[in-house]
């Protein structure tokens, strides 16, 4: 099969950049022949296994003269935000598309398009006619940029209703779907995410410390963190010798300060780590009892399947769809779920709510920490397992 794979994002930058960048790599195992188009700034340069092409989309050129666009509103690189795009930023984005779009159909001639945010770029391409199926991959950022912003909605609601399949990451996303698209609901596919089984697994050589808590993810108010940091001071018993670590990177350095600031006035010591690699981050992983994700606004975080691969227990909050995909998918796994506050705009919660979560959240680390830790089996959830049910999905299912 020939795929052609699109993302006016990063390939190889957040999470829908990493799940195209595994999937990619998977189905290049499985023998896909593949193309990938992809937003990127000039100086950046994807690196994609032997044998799958690229085709640049550039940004901050004379004919596409803005930085990429990003699907969240701050992005952990230099981004246009879609809020921002005037007409005429739009009619520039899908003239870059579309010549990407054009020299793909014709010298790659591709057996199936996956294409990534039910946004824009894939609208935009499912206006096209094509000469092969046209699923998208939804990641949760996309839906909640398609409710909150005005910018071309009726166009995006009409291309996305003509995609031949949408692959969900769960149950609850798959009916937020055909609620916002009005797509039938047999359209919409639950494929799940991935995790990279080759680097996430219990490494014996590194000793787990049960009194040291990991984070993933970027420093940011909207995942928690602010919240993570003031829940140790509303622990009833706080264990001595607590360390936190939190590994990710920042995109607003004013609020980054204000969180190093907290960090300082934490009862546990807390070690913030920049982003790391994948290696280094399953050694982080080894190396603690509990993994930690307080986040306010949550597709269906891979950081979770990874830390339950390298043997963490893990705390998450109860966002839809994780827990009952979670349940389903990785028996008897050690997870503490935490009832999100109230919420107002998708992503923000209302202040008022936050000491609340806060406890309930000092809770469930405290029950983590005082639990054995035990054998979790998410083979099942590798990448090489995730593309063998894209595959099937779009032989069986896409037409």
């Amino acid at each position: 099969m020939r795929i052609l794979h699109v993302s006016a994002q990063k390939p190889d930058s957040t999470g829908s950049g990493v799940y195209l960048s595994e999937t990619v790599s998977a189905l290049a195992r499985a023998g896909a022949e593949q193309l990938v188009i992809a937003g990127v700034a000039p100086e950046d340069s994807p690196s994609f296994p032997a044998g799958v092409g690229f085709r640049p989309v550039v940004f901050e050129t004379e004919h596409l003269p803005f930085p990429v666009v990003g699907m969240s509103d701050e992005m952990p690189y230099t981004a246009t935000r879609y809020r921002d795009l005037t007409p005429s930023m739009v009619a520039q984005f899908e003239a870059a598309f579309d010549e990407a779009f054009d020299e793909a159909l014709t010298q790659f001639a591709p057996d199936l398009i996956v294409s990534h945010h039910l946004y824009l770029a894939t609208a935009h391409l499912a206006h096209r006619a094509l000469p092969c199926p046209l699923v998208a991959i939804c990641h949760s950022t996309d839906l909640r940029q398609f409710k909150k912003i005005p910018l071309e909605r009726a166009y995006i609601r009409e291309g996305i209703r003509a995609l031949d399949g949408i692959f969900s990451l769960h149950d609850a996303q798959a009916a937020e779907i055909v609620e916002a698209f009005g797509v039938p609901r047999g359209r919409v596919h639950v494929i799940g995410t991935g995790y990279n089984a080759a680097v996430f697994s219990r490494d014996p050589g590194i000793e787990r410390d049960g009194h040291r808590i990991a984070y993933a993810g970027k420093i940011w108010e909207k995942k928690g963190v602010a919240c993570l940091l003031r829940s140790f001071e509303r622990m009833e018993h706080l264990p001595k010798g607590l360390v936190l670590e939190l590994a990710g990177g920042h995109s607003d350095n004013a609020e980054y300060e204000r969180i190093v600031e907290l960090a300082r006035s934490c009862p546990v010591e807390a070690k913030f780590l920049g982003k790391l690699p994948q290696q280094q981050l399953a050694q982080l992983y080894n190396r603690s009892g509990v993994f930690v994700l307080p986040s306010f606004f949550e597709g269906l975080p891979l950081v979770v399947v990874e830390a339950l691969a390298c043997g963490c227990k893990v705390v998450v909050t109860d966002l839809p769809g994780i827990r009952p995909w979670i349940e389903k998918s990785i028996a008897g796994a050690p997870v503490w779920y935490v009832e999100p506050p109230a919420m107002r705009n998708a992503d923000e919660p209302v202040p008022d709510s936050l000491p609340a979560f806060e406890k309930r959240l000092a809770t469930a680390l405290e029950q983590a920490l005082c639990a054995p830790s035990g054998p979790c089996d998410v083979t099942g959830l590798s990448w090489d397992a995730l593309a063998e049910r894209m595959l099937h999905l779009c032989r069986s299912d896409v037409s």
